[in-house]
C-alpha cells in the first residue's frame, strides 16, 4: 500500500482514490509505481475501475515537476524514470476492466494524462486542463504519448506548445473529455454510470473496451470482422443469455 492512494475493492468494483488533497494530489514516483502495480494486479479480476480524487483537484502532476536535479542523471536512469509513467499509462490502456476517471478541479501533467487516456472522463464543470511541461523546460511526449489516440492533433501540440490551461467543456470539444456536468452533480452521474456498468451483462461491459481498443490498430475490413466475431461470441455466451432473463 502506497501513502496517499486509497484502494478499494467490492466485489467486481475496484476503486481507487487519490488522496494528498494539500499537495493537489500530485503524485509521487512511488504513488505512481503502486498506481501501476495496482491496476495490472487487479485488472482481470473486476468489471470495472473507478479514479477519484479527494480535495479540490484531481491531480496537479507529478510531484517534484519542474524542479531540477543537482546532478543530471545519465540516459538510462532517465529512461527509467519516465518508464514508471508511460507503464502507468500502458496499464490504463491495457486494463480489460474499463477505467472511469473522475476530475474535479486541476487535472494537469500527470493527471492531465490520467484523466484522458481513461476510457470514460467525467469531468465537473469547474475542472481545468493543462499540459504545462514545455513551461518548465521539459519535453512533454510522455503526456502526448496518452493523448495521442485521444484528442485531435492540432488542438493537442497548441496544448503543448502554449501551456494553455483550458475548460472541461473545451476538453471535450478535443476529445479528451467524455462528460462534463455541474460540480454539485459529479458524484451522482458517476455513481449512476457505476450502477449501469456494474448491473449489465460482464461479457459486454468488457467487450466494449476490447473491440474499441483492438478496432482502432487494423483496417476497416478487418475491425468489421472484428466486431462480427465478438458480436457473435459474447452474445450466445451463456453469461448473456443469464443476464437477458
Amino acid at each position: 500500500m502506497a501513502e496517499g492512494i486509497i484502494v478499494k475493492k467490492s466485489d467486481d468494483l475496484l476503486e481507487i482514490t487519490l488522496n494528498n488533497p494539500e499537495r493537489g494530489n500530485g503524485l509521487s514516483d512511488e504513488q505512481i509505481v503502486f498506481l501501476g502495480d495496482t491496476i495490472e494486479k487487479e485488472h482481470e479480476q473486476v468489471r470495472l475501475i473507478v479514479l477519484r480524487a479527494n480535495g479540490e483537484d484531481f491531480c496537479t502532476g507529478r510531484a517534484g515537476m519542474g524542479t531540477r536535479p543537482a546532478t543530471r542523471p545519465e540516459a538510462l536512469a532517465l529512461r527509467r524514470m519516465s518508464d514508471i509513467v508511460f507503464r502507468c499509462y500502458g496499464m490504463v490502456r491495457k486494463s480489460k476492466a474499463p477505467v472511469l476517471t473522475v476530475v474535479q478541479g486541476k487535472a494537469f501533467g500527470f493527471g492531465c494524462a490520467l484523466a484522458c487516456v481513461s476510457d470514460i472522463t467525467i469531468a465537473a464543470e469547474e475542472a481545468s486542463f493543462a499540459i504545462p511541461e514545455f513551461s518548465h523546460n521539459i519535453m512533454p511526449t510522455m503526456v502526448m504519448s496518452s493523448l495521442v489516440d485521444r484528442v485531435m492533433l492540432k488542438p493537442l501540440m497548441y496544448l503543448v506548445w502554449t501551456s494553455k490551461v483550458i475548460s472541461a467543456h473545451e476538453a471535450q470539444r478535443i476529445g479528451a473529455v467524455s462528460d462534463v456536468v455541474p460540480k454539485a452533480d459529479l458524484e451522482k452521474t458517476a455513481n449512476a454510470l457505476i450502477s449501469r456498468l456494474m448491473n449489465g451483462p460482464r461479457p459486454a461491459v468488457l467487450a466494449v473496451k476490447e473491440y474499441a481498443h483492438g478496432a482502432m490498430t487494423i483496417d476497416t475490413a478487418k475491425a468489421v470482422d472484428f466486431a462480427r466475431n465478438i458480436h457473435s461470441l459474447v452474445n450466445s455466451s451463456s453469461e448473456m443469455q443469464v443476464a437477458k432473463k
